[in-house]
């Protein structure tokens, strides 16, 4: 489980797809390969994956390797990572962490593109198309996860929703680098979908 804190940037260092497996290196600050474990998760753009190797680079980074496979790459947006790309990185939850965000389970639900963007010097707000298959699940002031980074809704309306970011949500991580036409990982606050399908049950 993962809080949707992201800790920081990272850059993809290096990546072999064969086989619709993709062999993913990504280069960080040594800070995240502290206790880590072979086998132990990592959200990368949001994405829960297990890291299968890690250690030092010359250039005094740190480094983790994943294997990503065939389903996680037609779900997310891992399969458009190029060489020198930056991705948002969260270590998984520890017990007696303190939950900033909200639960989040590092299992994507679909993509959305980014449709507009409206910046100012304190704010900047990003509007993103949604499936309409989850669009039940997002809700004003609800949560959402994208690419891995828990943020509050604004406006929703019908298969577009926005969010409203401050400058540190910016640097920290890579939503401050999209554009236009990019697509981000989005995952759908667990308790929310678990209310709306209990609701449509009753319902029935």
């Amino acid at each position: 489980m993962f809080t949707g804190i992201v800790q920081s940037k990272a850059q993809v260092f290096a990546l072999n797809t064969q086989n619709n497996l993709m062999a993913l290196t990504i280069s960080c600050d040594p800070i995240y390969i502290d206790g880590l474990a072979i086998g132990a998760s990592v959200a990368i753009n949001g994405v829960c994956l297990t890291a299968v190797g890690f250690g030092m680079l010359e250039t005094g980074q740190a480094y983790i390797k994943f294997d990503v496979i065939d389903e996680t790459l037609a779900v997310t947006n891992l399969d458009l990572l190029a060489l020198g790309s930056f991705v948002n990185l969260e270590r998984s939850l520890k017990a007696g962490d303190e939950i900033g965000g909200h639960m989040v389970s590092g299992h994507i639900h679909c993509q959305a593109p980014v449709i507009h963007i409206a910046k100012t010097l304190e704010n900047c707000a990003i509007t993103f198309e949604v499936n309409e298959n989850w669009q039940p699940y997002l809700f004003s002031k609800g949560f959402v996860a994208i690419n891995g980074c828990s943020l509050t809704l604004g406006k929703v309306t019908d298969n577009q929703f926005t969010v409203h970011l401050i400058p540190e949500t910016l640097s920290r991580t890579n939503i401050g680098l999209l554009t236009l036409g990019d697509k981000v990982n989005i995952e759908c606050d667990q308790q929310t979908m678990t209310i709306v399908e209990t609701v449509k049950k009753l319902k029935l």
